[in-house]
């Protein structure tokens, strides 16, 4: 059997596993996006781009994730899209409080 054989039957997690991580990766993305908008809101851009970089992020940690250990690893795929999802929205971070810049001559 060849790779061209059209009849070869799919590689072991198929095409819907695929499909499932991918959505359930958008949707912690988006979970995580929303808990940080909230409990870090005074702190962050406005809402959609949160939102997006939660996705984004997720999204691309899912396929960082999934193309460094290979299929059939989903639930450590979703776990490395919450590291990169984290990361990504913790680099929107503003600081605290206000920066106290010191004149050149104090």
């Amino acid at each position: 059997m060849t790779g061209y054989d059209r009849r070869a039957r799919p590689a072991v997690g198929g095409t819907l596993d695929m499909i499932l991580e991918v959505l359930g990766s958008a949707v912690l993305g988006l979970i995580l996006a929303w808990a940080a908008a909230h409990s870090l809101g005074h702190r962050l851009p406005t809402g959609p781009l949160v939102y997006a970089t939660g996705v984004a992020g997720a999204l691309f940690g899912d396929f960082v994730t999934h193309t460094a250990l290979g299929p059939g690893t989903a639930v450590l795929s979703i776990l490395g899209a919450a590291v990169i999802s984290v990361a990504s929205l913790s680099l929107l971070l503003r600081p605290a409080g206000r920066l106290r810049r010191r004149s050149a001559t104090a």
